[in-house]
């Protein structure tokens, strides 16, 4: 693990994240891991509304590897973790797990690239981001 806080995040399994079976249909876990990042970033006193309005960014995703080790099943409480791995001038590494008790189900890393909202553009990720994830 990297020198970053680990942030966690609960999240419950609904009829509507799982498959004909009740088992976690494999893009819903995108979804969990997008509604912990988005809480981990409300820590840092920013909502994705506060970063385009105040600062003029958002965050979007450049790319995503996920490595599915043991399903999740209708109504399991599970936790998503995220924590910076490295940050770039314009580029933020996360890595993410989705756990069930002491289960390991799903690990991740996502590549997030700080854009401007109008240009769609990278460009530094904000100074008052990077001194609190540094």
């Amino acid at each position: 693990m990297s020198k970053h806080k680990l942030f966690s995040w609960p999240v419950r399994v609904y009829f509507q994240d799982t498959d004909a079976g009740g088992v976690v249909y494999h893009a819903s876990y995108v979804n969990f891991m997008e509604r912990s990042r988005t809480e981990w970033l409300r820590t840092f006193g920013y909502s994705n509304a506060r970063l385009m309005q105040e600062l003029g960014v958002v965050f979007v995703v450049r790319s995503l590897k996920l490595d599915y080790l043991k399903p999740a099943l209708l109504d399991d409480l599970l936790t998503v973790t995220s924590h910076v791995k490295e940050i770039g001038r314009s580029r933020v590494s996360i890595l993410q797990t989705v756990v069930r008790g002491e289960d390991l189900l799903v690990q991740g890393e996502v590549h997030l690239v700080c854009v401007d909202v109008k240009s769609f553009k990278p460009v530094s990720v904000p100074d008052v981001l990077r001194k609190q994830w540094d």
